[in-house]
């Protein structure tokens, strides 16, 4: 019987995508707990800024900075080091 899930294991499968716009000081903080999390974890990701694309202005502009693990929302505003690391790892 094959599972239904599949658990993720490999770190380059995975991915974070960082949703921020400029002047926003928890973005930069966001960031900061991302590039080490991310970089320590062998995990790519990427910047999205909400100026550049209207559809992720009009999804998350009361929430960001937005943080997508595998292109689902997994956090907002405060990204919590060892929740990120945790869901990573996993």
């Amino acid at each position: 019987m094959t599972p239904l899930f599949r658990r993720r294991t490999d770190a380059h499968e995975r991915s974070v995508t960082l949703i921020r716009k400029a002047g926003c000081h928890l973005c930069d903080d966001a960031e900061r707990v991302i590039a080490r999390v991310c970089g320590e974890l062998g995990v790519p990701w990427e910047e999205k800024d909400i100026a550049d694309d209207r559809d992720l202005y009009e999804q998350y502009w009361e929430q960001i900075p937005v943080v997508l693990v595998d292109g689902r929302q997994h956090t907002f505003w405060r990204v919590d080091e060892g929740r990120l690391r945790k869901e990573l790892a996993g």
